[in-house]
């Protein structure tokens, strides 16, 4: 091990890998699917269950650096990958570490195109023999010299691929990390010296998979062609520069791909890895999730007033305003607050012309402890490299929300104030702080590493699609720091909007819904609260919308829905400003997130709304069902 723990000590992650599906040929998955074996499994190593302090590395042996079990790996938790290079004798690191501290958990890899004796023979033993570090060895082929170290006895761990084929190399991860069950039994005629060794079988942790369409009886043409054709008029009409699709049938993904670029100045290709700014898709996926596991556990009611859980209520107008109506929309709550407009002097408008022009920001002035074009004790929250927040305004933006005034009547309008709320609640009823108990408790243990806050932080901007120009109030180029002007002024910490991701590790969360609160083999909260969450609870007052979740119109519109007409009254799901929508149907056990930046350059580019992208996208993922299902009466 120490062969490369030093190596491991001096790099830093940027993790460029990319999740995908190997192809849709069918007939290679299932063989791949029917030769892979677990041998051995004597520490109870499988599947792997806790990813929350997980630190893994991959030694691989024979493969190329962009192997898909390398990329399957890495779409459950960020791997550090180490090769054998024939050539130099020697191991390189060619994607690095992702963490400061050590791995602890190595998986050797062997392809059977490695060899073992002679010269070039990478030192096996030296990968183990100074080590504590618990290990899983994975075989591919027929190689005597690799199938011989099956039962030898440094080896504890053992799976066995028949094939190295891509898809052999995407199950294999598949089936360390749970996602998959390990069902497969040797039988008399396997070979002469396998045939004696029994397979061991454990059943799948349910975490999402990855399958062709076919697998799940979906026609994988249409999907390819129609969603590919759809995002592609985006594309041309400008509705966005790029766009991140994936698709999952019953806690399986069947399509996962990218389009165009990250700006449309910009050469630089979308990715599979790159974060998309969620906006209010954070609604349902940031404090939400605390709400449901509380009410799960009987230590939250929704109908409570809000002062109860919010103390700083007391003696407003909303003191007495119930959870399960703020959380439906449905509380007489006003819809937004512009906070920016108040630092402003005067009538709260821009001193200079409708252009706007950014090389004027010195012109701007403002109202006393609001902001700054300069940073220091007193104001110290960054907005842009020339705007500053004072120390105290959040406290302010809290007050001007109490303080506002109620709608007369009670019925459905959107409201984000709850929600710029609900990040003290949390950090009340947890006694930890917002972020920390986000991560810890959900965003970790579902190997969700790329949502998060402020993403700047901890990935290169390379990885972070901009999101637009702004042109009233920042004045900049909106890149690696949230888009919504409440949000940023909370330092980036809400549960109106501020979480970023890409679309395989939101659609983690969403595949934790759509599972009814358990992932991984962990159960986070009941089915039961799940229901009550996704269920409409104003519907006989014309509102459509779950706990925080929105849900199909009460009679649909194509004009006005976001959705296809196929989805079900039980799915659920949220669209965010900037262009993203995640949407699941527990009907179908159907998921389908679409994230854009169709803000750029500028928000008021509505080509996404025009052209009907998203609910068309959705309506050929139903098609794709019917069709691979066969004809229907």
């Amino acid at each position: 091990m120490r062969i490369f723990l030093l190596l491991l000590a001096i790099v830093s992650f940027t993790g460029t890998m990319q999740a995908q599906l190997p192809n849709n040929n069918l007939e290679e998955y299932e063989e791949a699917e029917a030769g892979l074996f677990v041998f051995r499994n004597e520490q109870q190593l499988l599947p792997v269950r806790d990813l929350g302090d997980l630190r893994p590395a991959v030694i691989t042996m024979g493969f190329q650096d962009d192997s898909e079990l390398y990329q399957t790996l890495n779409t459950y938790v960020p791997t550090a990958y180490i090769s054998w290079d024939n050539t130099e004798r020697s191991f390189k690191t060619t994607w690095p570490f992702p963490h400061e501290e050590e791995p602890n958990l190595i998986i050797i890899a062997l392809s059977d195109k490695v060899v073992l004796s002679g010269r070039a023979a990478p030192p096996i033993d030296k990968l183990f023999d100074s080590s504590k570090t618990p290990f899983i060895t994975v075989i591919f082929g027929n190689n005597p010299e690799t199938t011989a170290l099956i039962t030898a006895p440094p080896f504890k761990t053992v799976l066995y691929s028949v094939e190295d084929t891509p898809w052999s190399q995407s199950l294999a991860a598949q089936l360390i990390f749970g996602a998959i069950p390990a069902t497969n039994e040797v039988g008399d005629d396997f070979n002469e010296y396998l045939s004696t060794i029994d397979g061991i079988k454990y059943p799948s942790l349910d975490r999402l998979a990855f399958a062709p369409p076919a697998a799940l009886g979906m026609d994988a043409e249409l999907l390819k062609d129609s969603i590919g054709s759809i995002v592609e008029d985006g594309l041309a009409n400008q509705a966005f520069p790029g766009a991140q699709v994936l698709v999952a049938k019953s806690g399986t993904v069947v399509y996962h791909q990218t389009f165009g670029h990250h700006t449309e100045q910009d050469e630089r290709a979308v990715q599979k890895t790159d974060l998309y700014d969620l906006a209010s898709v954070s609604k349902i996926t940031s404090a939400l999730p605390a709400l449901i596991k509380w009410y799960s556990e009987g230590t939250f009611d929704l109908d409570a007033p809000l002062e109860r859980y919010y103390p700083a209520a007391k003696g407003s107008n909303k003191a007495d305003l119930s959870f399960r109506a703020m959380l439906s929309h449905h509380a007489r709550l006003r819809p937004w607050i512009p906070y920016w407009q108040g630092t402003l002097r005067g009538n709260g408008k821009y001193p200079w012309s409708r252009a706007r022009d950014p090389e004027r920001i010195n012109d701007y002035r403002f109202r006393p402890k609001t902001l700054s074009r300069d940073s220091s004790a007193k104001y110290n929250r960054y907005l842009t490299p020339t705007l500053w927040q004072h120390k105290d305004y959040e406290d302010k933006m809290m007050r001007a929300i109490m303080k506002s005034p109620l709608n007369e009547k009670a019925e459905y309008r959107y409201s984000g104030l709850l929600f710029y709320l609900l990040p003290e609640i949390v950090r009340q009823q947890s006694g930890m702080g917002y972020e920390e108990y986000l991560r810890q408790t959900f965003y970790r243990p579902l190997g969700a590493y790329t949502l998060g806050f402020n993403p700047s932080r901890y990935f290169p901007l390379n990885r972070i699609i901009p999101t637009e120009r702004d042109s009233f109030f920042r004045m900049q180029l909106l890149h690696g720091y949230v888009h919504d002007e409440g949000a940023a002024m909370m330092g980036g910490f809400s549960a109106n909007a501020g979480l970023f991701a890409n679309a395989f590790d939101l659609a983690k969360i969403m595949q934790l819904y759509l599972n009814g609160g358990t992932y991984g083999g962990q159960r986070y909260f009941s089915a039961n609260a799940m229901l009550t969450f996704t269920s409409r609870h104003y519907a006989d007052q014309d509102n459509r919308r779950g706990l925080g979740f929105d849900k199909p119109l009460l009679d649909y519109n194509p004009q006005q829905s976001s959705v296809a007409e196929a989805a079900s009254a039980a799915s659920f799901g949220h669209s965010g400003y900037t262009g993203t929508f995640t949407w699941a149907d527990p009907k179908e056990d159907l998921l389908f997130i679409f994230l854009s930046n169709r803000v750029y350059p500028s928000r008021n580019n509505r080509g996404i709304y025009t052209r009907n992208i998203r609910p068309r996208i959705h309506t050929a993922i139903y098609r794709a069902i019917l069709k691979g299902n066969g004809p229907t009466e």
